[in-house]
């Protein structure tokens, strides 16, 4: 997850954005993780995905109607330069590992947590590509059973609930 907060950081700056938002999340691990581009229905769906991504940083395609993504369910706030809805899903994601004892939040945790918010910037770049997010969410919410039970015995120790973000 470290790898996704730095890159969803290093674009935000390169955009000029002020904060790190659910699109910015979600290009990143697009970009990183090989599950969570796995999770989708085929390459013509990524492909679609990674080319909305794409135009939004260049400065083509979508374009947002307010300079920083709200939302967030909780309107938390307690992370400088984060979107309200991007801190909700790191901790979203924090406690969909959690909920399988697992030591650490991975990519599919997260990209679960963006598609649950149809409110997000994320989720209007997969409807946009013609992804049905809220049938995103439940395959990922299905498969977090799975994960359970190959964690189960594979790790040592309590799991960690933090991320640093900062």
């Amino acid at each position: 997850m470290a790898t996704v907060v730095a890159g969803a950081r290093r674009r935000a700056q390169r955009d000029g954005d002020r904060q790190i938002d659910t699109a910015h999340l979600l290009h990143s691990l697009m970009e990183t993780d090989p599950e969570v581009r796995d999770a989708f229905e085929g390459g013509p769906q990524v492909a679609r995905v990674l080319g909305y991504l794409v135009q939004r940083s260049i400065g083509y395609g979508l374009r947002w109607q307010t300079g920083a993504e709200g939302g967030g369910g909780n309107g938390a706030t307690g992370m400088t330069g984060w979107s309200p809805a991007a801190v909700t899903a790191m901790e979203a994601a924090l406690e969909r590992a959690a909920a399988r004892d697992a030591p650490k939040a991975v990519g599919t945790d997260l990209l679960a947590a963006l598609a649950a918010d149809p409110d997000c910037r994320a989720v209007e770049v997969l409807r946009r590509a013609g992804v049905d997010a809220s049938s995103l969410a439940g395959r990922l919410h299905a498969g977090a059973g799975r994960h359970v039970e190959e964690d189960e015995g594979g790790h040592d120790g309590p799991p960690s609930r933090q991320v640093s973000c900062g």
